[in-house]
C-alpha cells in the first residue's frame, strides 16, 4: 500500500529531561568510584529486556532511535506519550490523523532521517546504518530480515545499536494481539528509557477509562460490528480489509460490542465476497481510516449499499484511526465505540 511521506521538520522538544539527568549522574557515580550496583540503582541501568528470544541490553537511555514504518504508528505514538521526541533521529511512521489532539501533527514534525526507502516505504540497510542508530524500533521482525533488503539485528549490534520488536509481532502474527500488549510496549520503552513511573501512570488512566466504560455497558445487548478499513484492498475479493481477529476484538469486547466477522478467518484479516457480506446482519460499522482524509464518506457509501442492514437502518458507524491499534491510546477507541453502540448508556 501507498503511504504519502510529507517533508518533515526537526520538534524542538524539553520534555523527558529525566533521562539526560539520569546520563549525567552514572558519569558522576563512575568518577567518584562508586560501585556499578550503586551506578545501577541510581540511574535504572543496565536494562535487560528479552525480545523475540534475544536479550537486548541497554546501559543507558537511547538518544539516536530510529523507527521503522512497519505500516504502524504504535511505536512513535508510544514514545511521543511517554515525552520521548527529542530521542528520535530518524520517524518513518505515520497515519495522518489521530484520535490524540496534536499528535497527527507532532508526528509530522519529527525528522524523517532524509533517507531513500525501498519499494516497502521503509529505511534499507546502508541507509539505516548511516543514520548511527542506538535503537532501531520495528512493530514485527519483517523491519530486520535481511532477504527484504533491511539491516539485521545483528547487523545492528556490531555497530552498537539495540533493536525492539513489538509485542506479537516476533511471527508476523497479530492476531492473538489484545490491549494488554499496548501496555507491554509501553512498560518496555518506560524501562529502556528509565521513565518506568510515566509509563505506569498512562497505563493506569488508561485501564481506569476502560473499566468506566465497560461498566456503563456490561448490561447492554452485544452488538455485532463489521470492522474495516476505508478503502484498502489487501486481496482478491470486494471486502479484503474486513478485520477478523486482533486486538481490534478486544476493544470490540470492551466497548460491549462483538465482531460480526471473527469467525471468517484464522488470521488478522478475512477476504470476503459482497454476497457474504450483505448475508451477514451488521448492527454498527467502525471504519479505520489508514492515511484517508474521509473514511466517514465510505462508512456512508457502505450502509447506503447495504440498506438491510440494521447498521444503515440506524445510521450506526463510528470512525477512527491510530486509537484502534497496538500503541497508548486503545482506551479513546473503547469509548468512541461504545458511546456509538449504546448512546443511551452515557
Amino acid at each position: 500500500m501507498s503511504i504519502n511521506r510529507p517533508v518533515a521538520t526537526a520538534l524542538a522538544a524539553a520534555l523527558c529531561l529525566l533521562t539526560a539527568a539520569c546520563g549525567d549522574s552514572s558519569d558522576s557515580d563512575t568518577a567518584s568510584g562508586t560501585t556499578t550496583e550503586a551506578a545501577a540503582s541510581r540511574t535504572g541501568y543496565p536494562v535487560t529486556l528479552e525480545n523475540c528470544g534475544r536479550s537486548e541490553t541497554f546501559k543507558k537511555a537511547p538518544s539516536r532511535v530510529v523507527l521503522m514504518n512497519g505500516a504502524s504508528v504504535a511505536e512513535v505514538s508510544t514514545l511521543l506519550a511517554l515525552g520521548l521526541q527529542d530521542k528520535i533521529v530518524a520517524n518513518q511512521q505515520t497515519y495522518g490523523m489521530s484520535e490524540v489532539a496534536g499528535r497527527a501533527a507532532a508526528i509530522k514534525a519529527l525528522p524523517t532521517g532524509n533517507v531513500k526507502l525501498n519499494d516497502a516505504y521503509d529505511i534499507p540497510r546502508e541507509a539505516m546504518l548511516g543514520l548511527r542508530p542506538d535503537l532501531v524500533l520495528s512493530t514485527t521482525s519483517y523491519g530486520f530480515d535481511e532477504k527484504n533488503g533491511f539491516a539485521t539485528r545483528d547487523q545492528l549490534k556490531a555497530v552498537g545499536a539495540n533493536s525492539y520488536v513489538s509485542p506479537q509481532g516476533c511471527d508476523q502474527d497479530t492476531s492473538k494481539m489484545t490491549i494488554a500488549d499496548s501496555y507491554t510496549l509501553l512498560r518496555d520503552m518506560g524501562k529502556v528509557f528509565n521513565v518506568t513511573e510515566k509509563a505506569e501512570k498512562l497505563i493506569a488512566a488508561s485501564e481506569k477509562n476502560i473499566a468506566a466504560v465497560s461498566a456503563k455497558v456490561k448490561a447492554e445487548k452485544t452488538p455485532k460490528v463489521m470492522v474495516l478499513f476505508s478503502n484498502m484492498s489487501m486481496g482478491g475479493n470486494d471486502f479484503s480489509s474486513v478485520v477478523a481477529k486482533g486486538i481490534y476484538n478486544d476493544i470490540l469486547a470492551r466497548a460491549g460490542g462483538s465482531n460480526a466477522f471473527e469467525n471468517a478467518s484464522k488470521t488478522s484479516f478475512a477476504d470476503l465476497s459482497k454476497e457474504k457480506v450483505a448475508a451477514t446482519d451488521v448492527d454498527a460499522l467502525v471504519v479505520i481510516g489508514y492515511n484517508d482524509p474521509n473514511p466517514a464518506a465510505y462508512a456512508k457509501k457502505l450502509l447506503k449499499e447495504f440498506p438491510q442492514w440494521p447498521a444503515a437502518k440506524n445510521n450506526t458507524y463510528v470512525t477512527l484511526s491510530d486509537s484502534m491499534y497496538l500503541g497508548p491510546s486503545n482506551d479513546l477507541a473503547v469509548e468512541k465505540i461504545a458511546k456509538a453502540l449504546h448512546p443511551e448508556a452515557f
